[in-house]
C-alpha cells in the first residue's frame, strides 16, 4: 500500500492522494446516501497525461480504478464497492476550457468542468449549449457523456451523445485516443466516440470533448398549463410542434401531487394558476427572432382551451415569473426526500405510450402497495418518465424502501410492456446491472462484454458496473 501510494504521488503530486479517511468521505457515498463505498485512495489528477500514467500504473499492478466527476450519478456508477481496494480518480481538476470557436459553433473542454461553467462560457461567446439538467452547478461534463445525460431540452436538441463532435479519451493501458475535432463531417471508418458515451467509465475514461455550440435564442415565451390528463398533454404536444416546429424546446409534465410537494417543501415558490388541475405542463419556446414568440404561444394555448385540452394557463410576463415557472419543475425531485422513503425510475417509453404508461404503473403500484403516491413527471417530449414512488403517510421508511425490487418488477414489467427501456438517462451503474440481462438482447449484451474484454481485459476501469 505505500508503495502504491507513494507512485501515485510521483505522478499527480503527494498531496493529490487523499488516503485518510476523512478526506476521502466526500468521495465515497451519493447525495442520498443509497450507496457508500471504501477505497484505498483517492487520486486527483491535473491534465490527461496524469490520468494516462495513472492508468498505466494500475494496469501493470493490478489496481482497480473508480473514475468519478460532480459525485451526482444516481445509480452508483461513480462510488466504490465495500471491499476497500479501488482507486477512486477524481477527474474534477481538469478543469480548462481549452476553446471556443463561435464561427464553428464548437467548444472544446475538459472532462471536470461543471455543466454551468460550460453553458456560462458558451453564453459569453454568444451561443448556446443546450444540455440543461438540474445538477448542472456541480455534474460535470465527463460525467454528462459518460451517462448520455439528457435533461430538459433534449426534445430540440437531443442528449448528450448528440452534442459531441469529438472525445479524448484514456484506455485502460494508459494508451490516450485523441478524436477532438470540430467536424460536421467525419467519416473515416467506426465513429468510437459513441463506445464511451453512455459506458459509464468501463471502456475508457473521458478526458475532454468537443462539443456543439447554438446560436442562443433572442427570444423566450414561456407557459405554465393546467391540464385534465396527460392525453391532453400528449395533444397539446402535437399541438405545439405543429404551430411551432422547431421553436418548441422544453414540454415537461408535472403532476398535481409534484407540484404540491414543491409549494409544501420549496422556498419562495407559489401556484401560478388560481385554480387546482391534475396536471401541468412546462412549455418554453424559443426563437432567434426578436418579439415573435408572443403570438405563437398565444394561438397555440388559444387553440388548446377551444379543443378542452387546457383548462388554465398562464405566460410569463417577466423574467421572474419564467424563473418561477422554472423553480417549481427544478425542485420535483430534491423536495421529494421531505415526503419519505421514494423508489425511484428512469424510464422512456414511445412518446405516444406515455399516457398509457402512467395509467398502467399507477395501478400496478397501488394495487400492491396501498397509499403510494406517484410522482411521475419529467420530459413528455422525447418519452422519458420519472417515475418515482413516494411512501404511503407514516410507513415506515425502511421497510417501505425494502420493497424496492418489488416496485421496480411492477414498473418495468409495463415499461417493458409498451417497448421502453428501464434507463433513459441516469445509466445502469450498480442499481439496474442486475436487472440488464432481462431487458437486454442477449446478442447484444455479448457483444458488450466483448468490448469490455477487447478494451480492458484486466478489469481495471469501473469493475461491477453495467456488466
Amino acid at each position: 500500500m505505500d508503495a502504491t501510494l507513494k507512485a501515485l504521488g510521483g505522478i499527480v503530486g503527494e498531496r493529490h492522494v487523499l488516503a485518510e479517511a476523512s478526506d476521502m468521505a466526500p468521495y465515497l457515498t451519493e447525495e442520498r446516501g443509497l450507496y457508500r463505498g471504501a477505497a484505498r485512495a483517492v487520486v486527483r489528477p491535473a491534465d490527461t497525461a496524469e490520468v494516462a500514467a495513472v492508468l498505466a500504473y494500475a494496469n501493470r499492478n493490478g489496481l482497480k480504478i473508480v473514475p468519478q466527476g460532480g459525485n451526482t450519478g444516481l445509480v452508483g456508477g461513480q462510488i466504490p464497492s465495500t471491499v476497500g481496494d479501488e482507486i477512486v480518480l477524481s477527474l474534477k481538476r481538469l478543469d480548462r476550457i481549452r476553446e471556443i470557436d463561435a464561427t464553428a459553433n464548437a467548444m472544446t473542454l475538459e472532462a471536470g468542468v461543471t455543466l454551468q461553467r460550460a453553458q456560462e462560457a458558451a453564453a459569453e461567446a454568444g451561443r448556446l449549449l443546450p444540455l440543461s439538467l438540474a445538477a448542472e452547478g456541480s455534474c460535470t461534463i465527463g460525467g454528462n457523456l459518460s451517462t448520455n445525460a439528457g435533461g430538459t431540452m433534449a426534445i430540440a436538441y437531443g442528449v448528450a451523445r448528440d452534442l459531441a463532435l469529438g472525445l479524448e479519451v484514456v484506455l485502460a493501458d494508459g494508451r490516450v485516443m485523441a478524436t477532438l475535432n470540430k467536424l460536421k463531417k467525419d467519416n473515416t471508418g467506426y465513429d468510437l466516440k459513441h463506445l464511451f458515451m453512455g459506458s459509464e467509465g468501463t471502456l475508457g475514461i473521458i478526458t475532454a470533448a468537443t462539443l456543439k455550440l447554438f446560436a442562443r435564442p433572442r427570444a423566450h415565451a414561456t407557459a405554465f398549463i393546467g391540464l385534465a390528463s396527460p392525453q391532453a398533454a400528449l395533444d397539446l404536444l402535437n399541438l405545439a410542434q405543429e404551430r411551432a416546429g422547431a421553436d418548441v424546446k422544453t414540454f415537461e409534465l408535472i403532476p398535481r401531487i409534484g407540484l404540491e410537494f414543491v409549494l409544501r417543501h420549496g422556498a419562495n415558490t407559489r401556484d401560478p394558476l388560481s385554480a387546482r388541475h391534475e396536471w401541468y405542463v412546462l412549455l418554453e419556446l424559443t426563437s432567434q427572432a426578436e418579439g415573435a414568440l408572443d403570438a405563437v404561444m398565444e394561438t397555440i394555448l388559444g387553440e388548446a382551451i377551444e379543443q378542452g385540452l387546457v383548462e388554465d394557463a398562464v405566460v410569463a410576463a417577466s423574467l421572474d415569473q419564467r424563473a418561477l415557472f422554472w423553480r417549481l419543475r427544478e425542485l420535483l425531485s430534491e423536495v421529494q426526500k421531505h415526503e419519505g422513503g421514494s423508489i425511484k425510475h428512469d424510464i422512456s417509453v414511445p412518446v405516444s405510450a406515455v399516457p398509457q404508461f402512467l395509467r398502467e404503473a399507477e395501478a400496478a403500484v397501488t394495487a400492491a402497495v396501498p397509499g403510494a403516491r406517484m410522482v411521475m413527471f419529467g420530459h413528455l417530449g422525447d418519452g422519458n418518465i420519472h417515475c418515482n414512488v413516494s411512501q404511503p403517510p407514516g410507513a415506515d421508511k425502511q421497510a417501505y424502501l425494502a420493497r424496492w425490487a418489488e416496485v421496480n418488477a411492477l414498473v418495468h414489467g409495463v415499461t417493458a410492456k409498451l417497448g421502453g427501456s428501464i434507463s433513459a438517462e441516469h445509466g445502469i451503474g450498480v442499481m439496474k446491472r442486475d436487472l440488464l440481462p432481462g431487458v437486454k438482447d442477449p446478442v447484444a449484451l455479448d457483444v458488450m462484454r466483448a468490448l469490455k474484454s477487447a478494451l480492458d481485459p484486466h478489469n481495471t476501469l469501473n469493475p461491477g458496473k453495467v456488466l
